[in-house]
């Protein structure tokens, strides 16, 4: 495709920073950027007609960590490394809120349970006798010595089935995704950051003083430097990072009358998600029934997936109730060996910042702020 003069001279003339992925990380980048160079040229260029890897497709929980999730971190992971962590997921989610407001990203402290069955006996001990250890460490975070507690007294109320515990997280809310990307993106077209979509950069060529971008429209523009924030994608700009993709797979019901459940869950170690949202029921996960084949950066549905999440929604989470599967989707999460996120300096003039983990919401905004620190004109 040729590109027009004003085409040319609008947006590929003169660009200072390119950021690749208008998701959670890129969009706070630009916007952190644009108050440290208040005259540069940013643009971000993203490949799809939206944010769609994660962050337009999670489940829109802001959360930090369930106590399973944490033990088994501390299996493989320093007290430090996991604490950190958690600390970094806590003032995330806080400068989220504060950069947008409550009421912008439809955020709710509701609480977030873990969810134990019959078949999760053991693990549910070993979380008990553990949990007032991670109270204790996760005072100094949060500034509560009561994280998690014991809430058996919510099953009766959500109406579920063949659940014998849950543990409630006192400090985890849920957000509205669709309401929290808007606002981003609003407040980065207030700051005069262009974003372009559909225009997928398919490889790059750097020299001494710039960086030579090749897209997928057969036209090539340049830029002093380059962030990719592409997460679960990162490898088809960055081979040699540490980042592999997972599929996420979600249903939403119709809206349920009288719907009992209120706030978000986890269930098997968090490998499933569930939440009310407009008087709909949310439901995710099942990425361990077949590991391999949705370590993908193609998005889709398998009916191994799909036929489990329908299995525990109407045995266990909505028994005895009328509803149907009204929508669903996959999104593209970004992981590794480890739950450290990779923010670094690539070479002279290419950064990235990727891998959330699965905890883009949390963890995303702090990120972003992050990359903006490290990238230097």
């Amino acid at each position: 495709m040729h590109l027009s003069y004003w085409e040319k001279k609008t947006y590929f003339s003169n660009v200072d920073i390119v950021i690749i992925g208008s998701g959670i990380v890129g969009l706070n980048a630009a916007i952190n950027l644009r108050l440290k160079y208040p005259k540069s040229k940013i643009v971000i260029v993203e490949r799809g007609f939206l944010p769609y890897g994660a962050s337009t497709r999670n489940a829109g929980f802001a959360c930090f960590g369930s106590v399973s999730e944490l033990l088994d971190d501390l299996t493989s992971m320093s007290e430090q490394e996991v604490f950190s962590l958690v600390e970094k997921r806590w003032k995330g989610l806080a400068r989220l809120r504060q950069l947008l407001g409550d009421d912008a990203i439809g955020f709710e402290m509701k609480g977030g349970y873990e969810v134990f069955t019959d078949s999760d006996k053991s693990c549910f001990n070993d979380c008990v006798a553990k949990m007032g250890y991670l109270n204790k460490e996760l005072k100094t975070i949060i500034g509560d010595e009561k994280v998690y507690t014991s809430n058996d007294d919510e099953i009766k109320k959500s109406g579920f089935k063949k659940v014998n515990h849950l543990i409630k997280n006192n400090f985890e809310g849920q957000i509205d995704t669709g309401k929290m990307m808007d606002a981003l993106l609003n407040l980065a077209l207030h700051h005069e950051i262009k974003i372009l979509n559909g225009v997928d950069i398919t490889h790059f060529e750097e020299n001494e003083n710039e960086i030579k971008l090749f897209t997928n429209h057969d036209f090539s523009f340049s830029t002093s430097k380059l962030l990719v924030c592409t997460n679960g994608f990162a490898k088809s700009i960055l081979p040699e990072l540490a980042v592999n993709p997972a599929r996420a797979q979600v249903l939403i019901t119709s809206p349920i009358k009288d719907l009992k459940v209120s706030g978000t869950f986890h269930y098997d170690k968090g490998y499933y998600y569930f939440r009310d949202i407009d008087n709909r029921l949310l439901f995710g996960g099942g990425r361990n029934l077949d590991f391999e084949t949705e370590a993908t950066d193609e998005f889709g549905l398998t009916q191994l997936v799909q036929n489990k999440l329908e299995e525990l929604l109407s045995e266990i989470i909505l028994p005895n109730t009328d509803y149907a599967v009204e929508q669903r989707w996959s999104g593209i999460m970004g992981l590794g060996n480890t739950k450290t996120t990779i923010v670094k300096q690539v070479s002279k003039n290419v950064y990235c910042a990727v891998r959330m983990g699965g905890m883009g919401i949390a963890i995303g905004s702090l990120i972003g702020q992050e990359a903006a620190e490290m990238v230097e004109l």
